[in-house]
C-alpha cells in the first residue's frame, strides 16, 4: 500500500478543550448521613451474620467477581455504594438534562426503535432483492453492507478485488450499481444505514444521485452514514489515505450535510467494531466518546457553529453478553455526552445535547460451534440494547459465524426483536433498570473510568494525535489477549466452545455467493466505462483533485463525478494520488 507518510507536524498537540468532568457528588446526595450510616451498619450485621453463615456452608465459586470491564462487584450492593448520588442531577427524567435514561420522555411508549436488518451481499440485483424481502417482513430501516473492494477503494476489475467481489457485502463501482441497489424503493419514504467508512464520500454522492434521479431533493434523505474514520485506524483497518486528510473528509462530510441534507446523519461514530476488535465495554464506550470529541473539535476548528451539526451526529455500540453492564454503558454515555456538549463546545440546542444511537449485537460473541445457541446470545444481547434504551437495532444471524445470512436466519434474527417489542413488556416502561443500586453503581463507575481515559487522550492532545501514536490500539491489543487468554484458561466460559461441548456439530444451511458475481460486475463496468463521456469524467476527477488539494470541500466535485459516472476506484485513486497511501506502523 505505500509507506507511512511523515506525520503532519503542523498539527496541534495541545490540549484543545476542558475534559468533561465527573460531577461533584456532594453537592444533594440522594441519602442523609443518617440513612447512610443505618444502612453501612445494617450491612455490617448481614456481613457477620447471614452472609458469614451461608459462606461457611458454600464457598464463593469466585474469590472475587467483576464485570466483563473489570469493574469490581460486591457481594451486595445497596444505598452505601450511593452516598453522594443525587437523582435529579444524575439520573432524572427521560428526555431531560443529562439524558441518563433516555434521549425522549416517552421512549418506546411513543415509538419503538428502528429494527433494521444488514443487507448486502452478491450483486446490486441480489441486494435489492433482499431489501424488498427485508421490508415486507416488517424492516423499518435499511442497512446496506459493502463488499471488500468497495471499502478500500477498488473497482471489481481490479487486481486487488480478486475473490473477494460480492462476498462480505454488495459489489458497487459506479452509479450504475446503485441505480439497480435502489430501484423501486423510495428513498424519500425509508432510511437507510450506510456500514462504509473510507470511501463513505463516494457512497454518500451516489445515494444523493440515485436519490434526485427518482426526483427526491437532498433536502428529504434520511439515514445515516458511518464514515467514522477514527475508528477504522484503532480496529478496524479498512482505510485509503492517512488519518489526518481522511478525517477532514468526514468533516467535509458533516458541513455538507447540516447545509443540504438536515435529516441525514453524517457520520455514525462507531463502538461496534472497536468492541469486535477486542476492547471491553469501558474501553469501546471511552474511545467512541474520544472519537466524537474529536470530530466535533475538529468541525469547531473550521469555524462551524456546533448547534448546526451536533444534532444530527449519531453513534453505534455493540451489545455483548454482560447484559448489566451493557445497560449502563448506554446510560453512561448519554450523560457524558449531554455535559460534555454543553460544558466543553457550549452547545445551546437541546438536540445537540442528545446521544442518538444505533445498537448491533456482538458479531464475535457468536460460535461456530452449536451455532443455534447463537440465537440465545442475540436474544440477551438485544434485550440489553432495549432496556439500555438505544433508538435503533440490528440483530445478527444465528450463521453469521459461517457467511452472510440466509433469508431463514435473518428472519429469526427480525422475529427477536418483534417478540421483544411486542410481547417482553420493555415498551410500556421508560428505563425500567433506573434506580437499581447495582445499575446506578455501575453507570456511575462507566462514567468515572471513561473519564479517566478522556483525561489521557486529552493530553495527548486528542485522538487523532493519540490514534497516530497507536494509543488506543495498544490498549485494545492488551484486552483482547487478557480475554483469550482468560478462554484458553477456563477463567471464562463459553458454552459449546470451551464448556459443554457437543460431540457433533450442527449442521445449518449457508448462502454461497456463486463466482458469476465476480464476471457479472466485471462486465457491467466495462459496459458503462464504454458509454460514458471520458471527457466528462477526466474533467469532474480533475474538479475533486483540486477540492483535494486545496483543502477546500470535497463533497460537491465528488457528486459531480458520480453522476458522470466516474467510478469509485477512480475517485479513490484521486484521493490517494493527492495525500498518499497510509501502512500502520508495529507498535504493539
Amino acid at each position: 500500500m505505500g509507506s507511512k507518510p511523515a506525520k503532519d507536524q503542523t498539527r496541534r498537540v495541545e490540549k484543545r478543550g476542558d475534559t468533561p468532568k465527573a460531577p461533584d457528588r456532594a453537592e444533594r446526595p440522594l441519602y442523609g448521613r443518617d440513612e447512610i450510616a443505618r444502612v453501612l451498619e445494617a450491612r455490617d450485621r448481614w456481613t457477620q451474620d447471614e452472609l458469614a453463615e451461608a459462606l461457611a456452608r458454600l464457598p464463593r465459586r469466585k474469590a472475587a467477581f467483576q464485570t466483563d470491564s473489570g469493574i469490581p462487584i460486591p457481594d451486595v450492593i445497596d444505598p452505601a455504594h450511593l452516598p453522594e448520588h443525587d437523582f435529579l442531577r444524575d439520573v432524572g427524567y427521560p428526555g431531560a438534562y443529562p439524558f441518563t435514561r433516555g434521549p425522549q420522555p416517552t421512549m418506546y411508549r411513543g415509538r419503538l426503535w428502528t429494527m433494521r436488518q444488514f443487507a448486502g451481499f452478491g450483486t446490486p440485483a441480489d441486494t435489492n432483492k433482499r431489501f424488498k424481502y427485508l421490508l415486507a417482513h416488517g424492516v423499518n430501516g435499511l442497512s446496506t453492507a459493502f463488499d471488500m473492494p468497495a471499502l478500500m477503494g477498488y473497482d471489481a476489475d481490479h487486481p486487488m478485488s480478486r475473490g473477494e467481489v460480492g462476498k462480505e457485502g454488495v459489489a458497487i463501482s459506479t452509479l450504475e450499481d446503485f441505480e439497480v441497489l435502489f430501484d423501486g424503493i423510495p428513498l424519500g419514504d425509508v432510511t437507510t444505514s450506510m456500514t462504509i467508512n473510507a470511501t463513505a464520500v463516494i457512497a454518500l454522492a451516489m445515494y444523493v444521485a440515485v436519490a434526485e434521479k427518482q426526483g427526491v431533493p437532498r433536502a428529504r434523505l434520511g439515514g445515516t452514514l458511518q464514515a467514522d474514520m477514527l475508528k477504522e485506524y484503532i480496529a478496524q483497518k479498512e482505510w485509503m489515505i492517512p488519518p489526518t486528510p481522511a478525517v477532514r473528509i468526514v468533516c467535509d462530510m458533516i458541513e455538507f450535510c447540516a447545509k443540504e441534507m438536515p435529516r441525514w446523519n453524517p457520520v455514525s461514530i462507531s463502538g461496534y467494531h472497536i468492541r469486535e476488535a477486542g476492547a471491553t465495554a469501558l474501553q469501546e464506550l471511552a474511545f467512541t466518546l474520544a472519537d466524537g470529541i474529536e470530530y466535533v473539535q475538529e468541525c469547531v476548528d473550521r469555524g462551524m457553529d456546533v448547534d448546526a451539526f451536533a444534532p444530527r451526529l449519531s453513534f453505534f455500540w455493540d451489545v455483548h453478553n454482560d447484559l448489566f453492564e451493557e445497560v449502563a454503558k448506554f446510560r453512561a454515555a448519554r450523560r457524558i455526552w449531554a455535559r460534555t456538549m454543553k460544558e466543553r463546545f457550549g452547545a445551546k440546542k437541546r438536540e445537540s445535547l442528545l446521544l442518538r444511537t444505533h445498537a448491533q449485537t456482538a458479531g464475535v460473541s457468536l460460535t461456530a460451534q452449536q451455532p443455534y445457541n447463537n440465537v440465545v446470545r442475540v436474544a440477551l444481547q438485544a434485550f440489553a440494547a432495549v432496556l439500555g434504551g438505544t433508538q435503533s437495532l440490528h440483530t445478527n444471524s444465528l450463521d453469521e459465524t459461517y457467511a452472510l445470512p440466509t433469508e431463514e436466519a435473518v428472519t429469526v434474527a427480525l422475529r427477536t426483536q418483534q417478540i421483544i417489542a411486542h410481547e417482553s413488556g420493555a415498551d410500556r416502561v421508560v428505563d425500567p433498570l433506573a434506580g437499581s443500586y447495582y445499575v446506578e453503581y455501575l453507570t456511575d463507575e462507566m462514567e468515572r473510568r471513561a473519564i479517566e481515559y478522556l483525561r489521557r487522550i486529552d493530553d495527548m492532545g486528542g485522538m487523532l494525535r493519540a490514534v497516530e501514536e497507536g494509543y488506543p490500539q495498544r490498549e485494545i491489543a492488551e484486552s483482547a489477549y487478557r480475554w483469550q487468554r482468560d478462554v484458553e484458561s477456563n477463567e471464562r466460559l463459553v458454552v459449546g466452545v470451551n464448556a459443554f461441548q457437543a460431540r457433533e456439530e450442527q449442521q445449518i444451511p449457508l448462502l454461497r455467493i456463486d463466482e458469476t458475481v465476480a464476471r457479472e460486475q466485471v462486465e457491467r463496468l466495462k459496459a458503462v466505462k464504454g458509454r460514458r463521456s471520458a471527457a466528462r469524467v477526466a474533467e469532474t476527477l480533475a474538479a475533486v483533485e483540486r477540492a483535494a488539494r486545496e483543502g477546500t470541500n470535497v463533497v460537491p466535485p465528488v457528486i459531480e463525478a458520480v453522476k458522470a459516472y466516474a467510478t469509485l476506484g477512480e475517485i479513490a485513486d484521486t484521493f490517494r494520488k493527492v495525500h498518499g497511501t497510509y501502512r500502520e506502523d508495529g507498535r504493539f
